[in-house]
């Protein structure tokens, strides 16, 4: 008996989670290219492209300005300003797992100067070109070490300081 009562809440939990994924899908899908209020064209709205849900200033019916969103399938957040429908500018975009970029932004990449933060408490302050890191830039450990200096491509290259949490230190290429 208690085998199937067992098996019977299993099986309300199943079909209850299907049923939130199946409603949270048809959501999604009637609301896909709308525009859920305001003005989406030329003025202040929320608008549903399928992927995301926009709220905030257009221009021409594309996000330009002051705005934010939120994707559909992954939860990810950007807040900040937007032009010609892309991250332009300053913003910050933060994911379910606690990553979070505070910065600069060109064409819907990390450009300019920018913090990016891990959840195990990593941390990299500086420049950034087409979505990696570029130039000057400091790369901090939650144990102590640190890299301070040039990047290229994403990767430690040129001058630099490596510092480990006894104080060691490294200087060169």
């Amino acid at each position: 008996m208690r085998l199937y009562f067992i098996l019977f809440i299993f099986f309300l939990l199943v079909s209850f989670s299907f049923q939130k994924t199946v409603l949270a899908a048809n959501h999604v899908k009637e609301n896909a290219g709308k525009c859920i209020k305001g003005d989406c064209i030329n003025g202040n709205g929320t608008f549903d492209d399928g992927v995301r849900i926009y709220t905030g200033q257009f221009k021409d019916g594309k996000y330009n300005g002051q705005g934010s969103s939120v994707r559909h399938d992954n939860g990810v957040k950007y807040e900040g300003e937007w032009s010609n429908g892309l991250n332009n500018g300053q913003g910050t975009l933060t994911t379910k797992d606690g990553k979070k970029y505070v910065g600069e932004w060109k064409n819907n990449k990390h450009h300019g100067q920018g913090t990016f933060t891990l959840p195990d408490g990593r941390k990299y302050v500086g420049e950034w070109k087409d979505g990696k890191r570029n130039g000057q830039g400091t790369f901090t450990f939650p144990n102590g070490r640190k890299f301070v200096g040039e990047w290229k491509d994403g990767k430690r290259n040129g001058q630099g300081t490596y510092t480990w949490a006894n104080g060691d230190k490294y200087v060169g290429e």
